[in-house]
């Protein structure tokens, strides 16, 4: 079923999985070869009376080309179908009985169906169709000249060979569109994860916006009003104050720019100030809410903005997860500042959930945001996503490399799920 590529043939069923179909046409191409070729010779000289020389020609002629069916089924096919007309003709020469069918005997039909078969799994429409057209043509035209004059059993070599190349073919399509569909699936879980990816990252600059220009409107705002702040300025630092303000408003309005591009007509209204590490305690009420039992280790440390901004971007789509995936579930939700001992990574959270260690590879102080939940109480009716793609995490991964920290997720042995984030704090780590 596997078509010609780059010039050289490939055997039938080349393209399977498994071994035993792969080695399927070369044994059922064997077997035939071996018991058609004695029978044909022993039934055209025993039952038909044709000479044993040319009854063993024909024999070899009809089924050794079998063999070659595996590899080039229409070449096989241009032998074999000469070779069952020409002894056709031969046996025209010879006076059998009426009770033999011809112009094709039993052997002739076995094996020539056989190769319409492999035909129907290796051509196109347009070849089986002239195939067909032959064969009928050949019996049709054979039956002009019967000895014993032409009945319904001499249709036999048309109608089974029509048959073997209808199923033939019928496969050969069916594999076709179910390959092509698997190709067109991995492209489109390829494009979605590239597109959650891109979208993942337009919204993460739209939130460093937010974050950003914040500051930058606090220098802006300093370095105009210095000189009426501190009367005792000279000149050349009230014009370098002058300077700082100019390329602070120039710097926010290229981000402004470039915040236009990123944004998509849904995002024209996004002005709510960005959340952060206060605003995850709303995140776990709302997930409690919804049925499952979340406890809380809340963090009141002053981290970054776009720390925090990160740390709830990543509980929030655990938390999405835990109700998609394991409703119901008992959560763990723990946020904690630490510092490595000795300057090293690996220092365990201060819950102690998740079972592993996780390193920074930084020496300065880190938020560890850990998100642990136990297996569902009920297995759910029915997946609620079936052959999920993982792109919650595409969304976490991008998060914790924003800020040069580090991301521990997967499946626990009990049945439920841990993800474990460490950001790190301090400015040198940033990155």
């Amino acid at each position: 079923m596997t078509p010609v590529e780059e010039g050289r043939p490939r055997a039938l069923l080349a393209g399977a999985s498994r071994r035993w179909v792969r080695a399927l046409p070369w044994a059922v191409a064997f077997v035939l070869c071996v018991a058609l070729l004695p029978t044909t010779i022993v039934v055209l000289t025993a039952d038909y009376g044709l000479n044993g020389g040319l009854a063993s020609a024909l024999a070899v002629a009809q089924a050794a080309p079998l063999l070659l069916a595996v590899v080039r089924p229409l070449q096989a096919w241009y032998v074999v179908f000469a070779a069952d007309v020409a002894g056709a003709l031969a046996l025209l020469g010879v006076d059998f009985e009426q009770r033999l069918l011809w112009p094709f005997p039993p052997m002739e039909l076995v094996g020539y169906v056989a190769l319409c078969l492999a035909l129907g799994l290796r051509e196109r429409r347009r070849t089986l169709v002239l195939v067909w057209l032959a064969t009928a043509g050949a019996n049709v035209g054979l039956g002009f000249v019967a000895p014993h004059g032409s009945g319904a059993k001499e249709l036999l070599f048309t109608i089974l060979g029509g048959v073997a190349l209808l199923l033939g073919g019928v496969l050969r399509e069916r594999y076709e569109v179910q390959r092509r569909l698997v190709e067109q699936e991995t492209i489109s879980e390829a494009e979605r994860g590239r597109r959650t990816l891109l979208e993942e990252r337009a919204r993460i600059a739209r939130e460093l916006h937010d974050v950003v220009a914040h500051h930058m409107s606090v220098i802006t705002v300093q370095a105009d009003t210095a000189e009426y702040r501190l009367a005792t300025l000279p000149p050349d630092v009230r014009e370098e104050f002058t300077s700082i303000a100019a390329t602070a408003r120039e710097s926010l309005g290229e981000m402004r720019r470039l915040l236009g591009v990123l944004r998509n007509e849904e995002a024209h209204g996004e002005l709510a100030p960005q959340p952060g590490l206060a605003q995850i305690g709303q995140l776990v009420e709302a997930t409690a809410r919804t049925g499952g039992p979340v406890e809380f280790t809340p963090c009141d440390a002053e981290v970054p903005e776009a720390v925090g901004l990160s740390a709830y971007r990543i509980v929030q789509e655990a938390l999405a997860n835990v109700v998609r995936h394991a409703p119901g579930a008992a959560t763990h939700v723990s946020l904690s500042v630490s510092r490595p001992a000795g300057g090293q990574g690996g220092e365990q959270p201060a819950d102690g959930q998740g079972g592993e260690q996780l390193a920074t590879g930084q020496g300065g102080e880190r938020l560890t945001v850990l998100v642990v939940n136990d297996p569902p109480p009920e297995p759910p009716a029915g997946p609620l996503e079936v052959g999920g793609t993982g792109h919650g995490l595409v969304g976490m991964r991008e998060r914790v490399r924003l800020v040069g920290g580090t991301l521990d997720a997967g499946p626990l042995p009990d049945g439920g799920f841990r993800v474990a984030a460490q950001l790190p704090l301090t400015e040198e780590d940033l990155t």
